[in-house]
């Protein structure tokens, strides 16, 4: 199984003393309704109809995760690349239904990235708002303050949280990603992360087929995409979002 671990560099990885958060760039989060905004983006982190249901119509749902997985050999390794870890949902999401249908000894590598990441406090208080996650997210939390790869199930699962720029982080990355999770807060709202540099990394890092999923339909994004050999194309969108974006690597 292919895990990447970053040495501590520029201070994006502090001690455990400090949930391994690099304390210059804190997520700054107020409680709206009980539910976490990001006052440095001015922006949600999931929709207020159901993030839960959100994440299953944007990310599984339309990179064809369920299918797939089902499919896969007993020994065979996937992985999934996301954009913006936020509160951990999209994981905990893709975990619960690679237990429901992966092969017992298929393996599941999922590496986020985030430049603002939660505190262990603030995970923990927004993970609370699903129940039915309840038990996946307190192995998650069990793991939060350690940097490095985190390992579930018995290693058949494996976490990589990257601390920094996803234009830099993804770049590290050895082997080839089978997924895209393009998450992160809106391009009107973060236009630093959605540039040409990021769709050229993820085309270089992408298995033959690799597709991707994200709820923005910015005509920037499908250009973007476009450009690099994505085959792109608008579809529904969860909620009060008309349209999103999804794709494969032609």
């Amino acid at each position: 199984m292919v895990v990447i671990s970053l040495e501590p560099q520029n201070g994006l990885m502090g001690s455990t003393s400090n949930n391994f958060l690099p304390p210059s760039l804190p997520a700054q989060l107020d409680w709206r309704d009980g539910q976490p905004y990001s006052r440095l983006f001015g922006d949600i982190y999931f929709s207020r109809d159901s993030g839960l249901e959100e994440t299953r119509h944007v990310f599984l749902r339309h990179n064809r995760l369920q299918e797939r997985w089902q499919a896969l050999g007993d020994a065979a390794m996937f992985t999934v690349a996301e954009t913006g870890f936020g509160t951990g949902l999209n994981f905990l999401c893709a975990w619960q239904l690679w237990r429901e249908v992966a092969a017992p000894n298929a393996r599941l590598h999922f590496v986020s990235t985030e430049k603002h990441p939660l505190t262990q406090e603030e995970l923990a208080q927004t993970l609370a708002l699903w129940p039915e996650l309840a038990e996946l997210a307190g192995h998650l939390l069990a793991q939060y303050r350690a940097p490095g790869p985190m390992l579930f199930n018995d290693g058949q699962v494996a976490l990589t949280l990257l601390l920094g720029d996803a234009r830099e982080t993804l770049a590290q990355l050895p082997g080839k990603v089978d997924a895209w999770f393009l998450d992160g807060f809106a391009p009107a709202k973060n236009p630093e992360l959605w540039q040409p540099d990021l769709f050229q990394t993820m085309a270089g890092l992408s298995a033959p087929g690799a597709t991707f999923a994200t709820y923005t339909c910015a005509g920037a994004v499908k250009r973007g995409l476009a450009a690099v050999g994505f085959q792109v194309e608008k579809v529904p969108g969860f909620g009060s979002k008309r349209e999103m974006l999804r794709g494969a690597l032609k």
